[in-house]
């Protein structure tokens, strides 16, 4: 019953960017569900999911071609989480694209939760210059940012969550930020319980304005509704509620032991992908709302 669910960001996802992010969900959806498919894990499925997107510098807000702070930097955070407990994450890294996995690296390899800065940077076996997260698209944005004079913009993320054939749950998340963030900001995406969070019921991966999920602890309040009996569906909405009295909007998705996925957002779009043993689909939603299945 191996079920492989990812998001690409939710927000105002542009129609002239639109082939590009389904052509980039089917890509991370296929690299991801390779691991379940030989009967691996869901940690593995959920990081080369992620991985795959912070790579593709068309059409995410992860790893290359990031939203650039108002300096015109690149800095990224990441976390994993997986239903045994274990937990690791990454804020404010500038020398690597592939901040899930140094996000793993950390779960594994210290003892701590969260690094950030040049303390997780200094677990990067082969670091890069921060201009190599630039791109020329990523730079002529932050150009027209600066010169508008706008403020701080955006809500891209990408993230994924997976169920495998031995019971084991995993959830990763990854971003870039938002475009024209004062240097040192972090959002939701490491912060364990705000956006991503996985235990022995669920794994849940949020997208969106980041200050609002953490303000509503997004992620471990669904997960807690779950817990205390609400129905998958009602708690979804009440993820959705909860970000409306925060000033926020966004997204979520989410996959659970029994085998039942699905996603909910309140954003203008979501861009969303999945894979079962059964087959699979990628799109860029236009209708908010909630949506759930249950494999078979």
């Amino acid at each position: 019953m191996a079920i492989l669910l990812i998001h690409g960001g939710a927000g105002a996802i542009a129609a002239d960017v639109e082939n590009d992010t389904v052509a980039g969900l089917a890509a991370a959806c296929d690299a991801g569900y390779a691991p379940l498919r030989r009967g691996g894990s869901a940690s593995d499925a959920t990081i080369e999911a992620v991985t795959a997107m912070e790579a593709d510098e068309r059409a995410f807000n992860a790893g290359i071609g990031s939203a650039p702070t108002r300096e015109g930097t690149v800095e990224l955070d990441a976390a994993v989480m997986l239903s045994d407990g274990s937990s690791g994450a990454v804020a404010v890294v500038r020398n690597t694209p592939f901040a899930a996995r140094l996000a793993d690296r950390v779960r594994t390899d210290t003892p701590h939760a969260l690094m950030a800065a040049h303390g997780a940077e200094a677990l990067v076996d082969d670091p890069v210059p921060n201009e190599r997260l630039l791109t020329p698209r990523s730079q002529a944005r932050w150009r027209a940012w600066r010169d508008a004079r706008a403020a701080p913009t955006g809500s891209g993320t990408v993230g994924a969550v997976a169920l495998d054939d031995a019971g084991r749950l995993a959830a990763v998340t990854s971003t870039g930020g938002i475009l024209g963030q004062w240097s040192g900001r972090i959002g939701d995406t490491p912060v364990i319980g705000a956006g991503t969070y996985a235990d022995e019921r669920l794994a849940v991966s949020c997208t969106g304005r980041g200050e609002a999920f953490m303000r509503a602890v997004t992620a471990k309040a669904l997960a807690d509704a779950v817990a205390n009996g609400t129905a998958l569906e009602r708690a979804l909405q009440e993820a959705l509620d909860g970000l409306v009295r925060h000033h926020g909007e966004g997204g979520v998705i989410v996959v659970t032991a029994d085998g039942r996925y699905g996603a909910a957002f309140n954003s203008a779009s979501m861009a969303q992908g999945w894979r079962l043993a059964s087959g699979g689909e990628q799109r860029v939603s236009r209708t908010p709302g909630v949506w759930l299945e249950a494999a078979s």
